[in-house]
């Protein structure tokens, strides 16, 4: 009889620190190109929910146009950029969007997107949810937040 009363407790916990359902947007932040009119680029991690998605868009109030890409080196030692159709996201992982790696091109940012300001981004996945992040906006040659 006490190890159910034991036991109960134990099960609770674990209850309460099961992943979410849904994927979560954090430490999201865009960085305004250094020459003004260029594309920017937003940065986040994509903590993922308690099964399989596909990121399929980022949209961003005010842009014109968001791309999903990649950034790798090419055999050569000369940096390229891949756009991406799709990015999945496994359960329970984390999928980073970095600098010199996973990223989010900005085409059109609006004027209004100043070093200081924040920006909502909208991630689109494959069976129809949607999370959402605020970004905060940084110059190009700022430190990135934490």
């Amino acid at each position: 009889m006490q190890r159910r009363w034991i036991i109960a407790p134990l099960f609770a916990v674990a209850a309460c620190s099961s992943p979410s359902a849904a994927p979560v947007v954090d430490h999201a932040y865009v960085r305004l190109a250094a020459v003004p009119g260029r594309p920017a680029a937003a940065y986040f991690l994509l903590h993922g929910g308690a099964s399989d998605m596909v990121l399929t868009q980022v949209a961003v109030a005010g842009v014109e146009r968001a791309e999903l890409h990649n950034s790798r080196m090419t055999g050569n030692g000369m940096a390229t950029m891949d756009s991406l159709a799709s990015v999945p996201v496994p359960a329970r992982t984390t999928v980073t969007f970095a600098p010199g790696a996973r990223h989010v091109m900005l085409f059109g940012v609006p004027a209004t997107a100043t070093a200081g300001t924040t920006l909502p981004l909208t991630l689109r996945f494959a069976d129809g949810s949607a999370a959402q992040a605020s970004a905060k906006v940084i110059a190009a040659g700022d430190v990135a937040p934490d």
